[in-house]
């Protein structure tokens, strides 16, 4: 598609930029966010974004899928959400055999609504297609079309009726975003375009099959030993028995990051180099990931709850 690696990972840039001025005409505002979602999905991972109702986070996955040409579907997740309504299910047909009705988790990206609001046994569900991006009903396995991300939502704040996610699903998403409020001048415009009845007429941007191509061209950039070694301590930082840990965390956490979260920092410090021009990754880009891979991969004590230390703060002192 290229000549040279180094010219692709020029059109990359080039096309990324032309997706953040796509996106930004239905997205007002929340750039860092847009850069972290499509962080990940260049990256093959997935991402879990934390914000309270109305903060625009179905509209922003909705925007992408259309900027990438991809197929999307979304589950709104609730108490009596089942397995199969996820998955799909087995009929029996007018010729009395048996035949696999796809559920909506067959497509290329799925919004996974308050993923939080459905019970483990429907979480778990999911597991096996963000893991191996295929599905086994009925005895038999059914691939899924590729590329697959799940992008999921959680409310912060009202967790009344909610099973909290477990670790080993935590686990499987790439990064934790959080999103926050806009600023004043970003809430005014945002009201002044969607009061107003005008819709905008998004253009695709990035077709599947260069979207794939760019996923396999950045899993072939080169990383520096020193700045593998720097992802795997600064990991091996967030465990309370691990003899390198910091003193912070041996006092704040019960329980640190695995072997996914240094991964998952090489992977998305290649991505953060290729958005910023640069041909490898170094250690500013593995910081600039790091809050997003490592915040949903620590557990914090009661004690840290006690005196206000949050798992960003303690994110960050372990960054400076």
């Amino acid at each position: 598609m290229y000549k040279d690696d180094k010219t692709a990972i020029e059109a990359f840039g080039n096309k990324y930029l032309q997706l953040k001025s796509e996106i930004a005409k239905v997205i007002i505002g929340q750039e860092k966010v847009v850069e972290d979602v499509l962080t990940t999905i260049f990256s093959q991972g997935h991402a879990l974004l934390i914000g309270v109702p109305g903060l625009a986070k179905t509209l922003l996955i909705n925007t992408i899928s259309q900027t990438l040409d991809l197929s999307y579907n979304r589950i709104q997740f609730t108490p009596d959400l089942m397995p199969s309504d996820i998955l799909g299910t087995e009929i029996l047909n007018k010729e009395k055999r048996f035949e696999f009705i796809q559920g909506p988790v067959f497509a290329n990206i799925i919004l996974a609504d308050e993923i939080n609001r459905t019970p483990p046994k429907t979480q778990a569900a999911l597991l096996e297609a963000m893991q191996e991006k295929a599905v086994t009903i009925g005895g038999k396995n059914y691939r899924l079309d590729q590329p697959f991300f799940v992008l999921a939502t959680q409310n912060p704040i009202e967790q009344e009726g909610t099973y909290p996610l477990p670790e080993a699903q935590l686990d499987r998403f790439m990064f934790n975003i959080k999103v926050a409020y806009p600023d004043l001048s970003e809430e005014i415009s945002i009201v002044k375009n969607t009061t107003t009845g005008k819709t905008e007429q998004l253009n695709t941007i990035l077709q599947k099959e260069e979207l794939l191509y760019f996923q396999q061209l950045l899993m072939r950039i080169p990383v520096p030993d020193n700045v593998y070694e720097y992802a795997v301590r600064l990991a091996r930082k967030t465990r309370p028995n691990d003899n390198k840990t910091e003193a912070i965390a041996k006092k704040y956490i019960s329980w640190g990051a695995g072997p996914r979260a240094s991964q998952y920092l090489i992977i998305g410090a290649k991505t953060h180099a290729a958005l910023k021009g640069k041909f490898s990754p170094d250690m500013e880009d593995v910081n600039a990931v790091a809050l997003n891979v490592l915040r949903h991969r620590i557990v914090i004590n009661y004690k840290a709850e006690a005196e206000g230390w949050t798992k960003d703060k303690i994110i960050k002192d372990i960054l400076e």
